[in-house]
């Protein structure tokens, strides 16, 4: 679920994205938290971190903030600082608007990192704690940076495929591209189109990896087929891109086989045991974060869009994509309780089947895949609440 450099052009600010030619007005600062608040109630037994976790934990995101990285933001509690030279945001780590007695910051991936992957950046700063791989990556980068994940925030990924269903009426799948032959732009840090032609559902002549992020090209070119996220695309450019201001068709990729969990929470692999009594306590933490931001999730929203705000490095966020996001993660079962159970869980037939699918072709594309890799050298359960469910 790489985003890539290329999306920094979509990150114009909502009033600018359909007249990017025009500039844009310098945002408004955002709001900080409340001063002198109140003391938070402390947690107590499981849910207590304090004396078995580091005194912060440090999350490595993928991307700048956004609602598909919720759970993460959702854990920092009021009394949060935003550093928009480093983009991170830290704070009391809460649970149910309980203090667990640590401290929590969450630092922002792409252009913040230097576009490096995450297991790279894990591997470079061991100060990092747990961060947010895709599933496809953790496989790339089994060999030499190896890394388990331990809960997946998101089942499936919100990745699409998406294209003009006025310029196309009889296209509603990714099936339905590949037979057409139309071009296919995605950015060339991804792994899914690897994977769509190898599955014979896209032509490799049809990949077109000049993806840029900004919605000039899809707009004056409606015959192409162009990669998005159905947590925020259709949402932009229906209401947001004053130059298309419709719909758009998509399917998620996930409905086509993409079957990898995404954006999985995942700490450098030889640090599993050192960890164990930390995961055991912050992993059903995370999960029931997950289930308190579905249930309301207004605060961290509000907190996601401030901290882009803040941070003011081209990526901009509405309040709009974030409530359909919200929306959408439920809606499209983006989160929901895995086959394995919890929320957050990793199936492990699940996840074999996955590396028995993309370890192949990975291999074959170059990347540094652990010879015979197997579901359980990138994923365990072992940390997972099972009765932590969405109802």
């Amino acid at each position: 679920m790489t985003r890539g450099p290329a999306l920094m052009a979509l990150t114009l600010t909502a009033a600018c994205l359909g007249a990017a030619m025009a500039g844009c007005a310098e945002l408004p600062p955002p709001a900080g938290p409340a001063p002198g608040a109140a003391p938070l109630p402390q947690a107590t037994g499981e849910q207590r971190l304090a004396g078995v976790c580091p005194s912060t934990i440090v999350i490595q995101d993928l991307w700048d903030p956004d609602a598909n990285q919720a759970g993460e933001y959702q854990l920092v509690g009021p009394g949060y600082t935003l550093d928009a030279v480093h983009k991170r945001v830290s704070g009391p780590l809460v649970v149910a608007g309980l203090d667990t007695g640590v401290r929590v910051e969450v630092r922002s991936g792409g252009a913040a990192i230097g576009f490096a992957s995450v297991p790279a950046q894990m591997y470079l700063d061991k100060s990092i704690t747990i961060g947010s791989v895709q599933g496809d990556l953790a496989m790339a980068t089994s060999a030499n940076q190896p890394v388990t994940a331990v809960i997946a925030p998101l089942n499936k990924s919100p990745q699409i495929l998406m294209w003009d269903p006025a310029t196309h009426p009889n296209w509603h799948s990714i099936a339905d591209i590949g037979a057409s032959g139309a071009k296919v732009v995605v950015a060339k840090d991804n792994y899914f189109p690897t994977y769509l032609v190898a599955k014979g559902l896209l032509k490799p002549e049809q990949i077109d990896t000049g993806y840029t992020g900004a919605p000039a090209r899809f707009v004056t070119d409606p015959a192409i087929a162009q990669q998005g996220y159905a947590t925020s695309e259709p949402y932009i450019y229906q209401h947001e891109v004053p130059s298309w201001g419709k719909p758009v068709g998509y399917q998620l990729i996930s409905d086509v086989g993409y079957d990898i969990y995404p954006q999985a929470m995942s700490v450098r692999t030889a640090d599993l045991g050192p960890l164990s009594g930390c995961l055991r306590r912050l992993v059903p933490v995370m999960q029931q974060a997950m289930v308190d931001y579905l249930r309301d999730p207004a605060r961290t929203n509000q907190l996601i869009v401030d901290a882009v705000a803040k941070y003011n490095d081209g990526w901009t966020y509405s309040i709009g994509v974030a409530n359909y996001a919200a929306a959408t993660l439920k809606q499209r079962s983006i989160v929901v309780n895995d086959s394995s159970g919890p929320i957050g869980g990793l199936d492990p037939v699940r996840v074999q089947a996955t590396v028995d699918t993309f370890a192949p072709i990975l291999a074959r594309s170059g990347a540094g895949v652990r010879p015979g890799l197997k579901a359980s050298d990138i994923a365990t359960n072992q940390f997972l609440n099972p009765a932590i469910k969405l109802p």
